[in-house]
C-alpha cells in the first residue's frame, strides 16, 4: 500500500505545485485524473524519488520513501510522459542494457528476462528493430516493459496513452490491467475513460489539490440528477453561460451541447444526463474551481 500524506510542493518562482496532498492507495489500477498543469507529474515525480517535497510524508509499506529513496527504487517501475531511448538501438539490445542497470547482473537470468517481458509485451516479433521505427504505442509498450524489470511492488505510468490510436489504446490498456492484479499502479492521466475503463479506485487533482476521490462506480451515483443536457445553436451560448453552469459543451453534427449542474429540472428543453465518469470530473473541477 502506497500511502501519501500532506505533501507539498512550492517551486523556487512561488508556484506551489502541490498543496497538501494525502493518498491511500491499495493493491491494484488507481486513476490520477486531472487536466493539465494540475499538479500530476509533480506528484509522480516526487513519488518516484526524483523530486524532494516541500514538506509531506511518503510511505511505501515499510519504507519511507523520502528517507529511504534507494529503497523505493528497487521495488518501482517508472514509465514517465516523455522517457528517452537511443533510437538506432534494437527493443532487445536496449531492453537488456536496461536490465544491467536495474541490477540483473547474471547473463543468463538477464536473457530469460528480457525475452520474457517482450513476449509479455507484445513485441518478440520487433525485438531486432531499431526504436526509431517503433509506432507511439509500441514505444509505449516497451516502456512498460522496462518498468517492469525487476518485478517492481509499485509502478508509475504518467500519461501513457496520450497519443495513441484506438487500437493501440486498447492494447496499452489490456496490458495494463493484467500486470496491475498483484501490483500497485497509479494511471496518471486527463483522459477520463482511461480510468473509467480500469481503476477501481481514483482521485481527481486540480490546483494541486486532491479534490474528489473514491470508487468510480459511486462517485457517478453522486451526480445522479445534477447533470442536464441540452443542444443549443452557438449564438445562444453566451446567455446560456450568464444563466447557468455551464460544465461542459461540445460540438455535434455542428451543434453546440452543453451540459450544466443544477440540483433541479432547469426546463427550458434540458434532459438528465444518463450520467458517467466525465460527469463527475467536469463538475468537480467546475466546483474546485469556483471555489479557487
Amino acid at each position: 500500500m502506497l500511502i501519501i500524506e500532506n505533501l507539498t510542493h512550492v517551486y523556487p518562482n512561488g508556484t506551489r505545485a502541490l498543496d497538501e496532498v494525502s493518498l491511500t492507495i491499495p493493491r491494484g489500477m488507481f486513476g490520477l485524473l486531472g487536466p493539465n498543469g494540475a499538479g500530476k507529474s509533480t506528484l509522480m515525480r516526487t513519488v518516484a524519488t526524483l523530486q524532494a517535497p516541500t514538506s509531506g510524508h511518503v510511505r511505501f509499506g515499510e519504507i519511507d520513501v523520502l528517507r529511504d529513496p534507494e529503497l523505493l527504487r528497487r521495488t518501482l517501475g517508472y514509465l514517465p510522459q516523455d522517457f528517452g531511448v537511443y533510437p538506432r538501438v534494437s527493443a532487445y539490445d536496449m531492453l537488456d542494457h536496461m536490465a544491467v542497470l536495474k541490477g540483473v547482473a547474471r547473463a543468463g537470468e538477464r536473457r530469460e528476462t528480457v525475452e520474457a517481458l517482450l513476449q509479455q509485451v507484445n513485441l518478440w516479433d520487433v525485438r531486432k528493430k531499431a526504436l526509431s521505427g517503433f509506432s507511439g504505442g509500441m514505444r509505449q509498450r516497451f516502456g512498460i516493459a522496462q518498468a517492469l524489470i525487476g518485478n517492481p511492488g509499485l509502478i508509475i505510468v504518467d500519461e501513457p496513452t496520450a497519443g495513441l490510436d484506438p487500437e493501440e489504446r486498447n492494447r496499452f490498456l489490456n496490458l495494463l490491467a493484467e500486470i496491475g492484479e498483484n501490483v500497485v499502479i497509479i494511471l496518471s492521466t486527463h483522459i477520463v475513460d482511461d480510468v473509467s475503463e480500469l481503476c477501481p479506485s481514483m482521485a481527481i487533482i486540480s490546483g494541486g489539490r486532491i479534490v474528489k476521490q473514491g470508487a468510480p462506480a459511486e462517485l457517478i451515483k453522486a451526480v445522479a440528477g445534477r447533470v442536464w443536457t441540452k443542444v443549443i445553436e452557438k449564438a445562444a451560448l453566451s446567455d446560456y453561460e450568464a444563466r447557468y453552469q455551464i460544465i461542459q459543451r461540445r460540438l455535434f453534427a455542428g451543434r453546440t451541447v452543453i451540459d450544466i449542474l443544477s440540483d433541479n429540472d432547469p426546463g427550458e428543453g434540458f434532459a438528465q444526463s444518463p450520467n458517467d465518469l466525465e460527469d463527475v470530473y467536469f463538475s468537480t473541477l467546475t466546483d474546485a474551481r469556483r471555489q479557487a
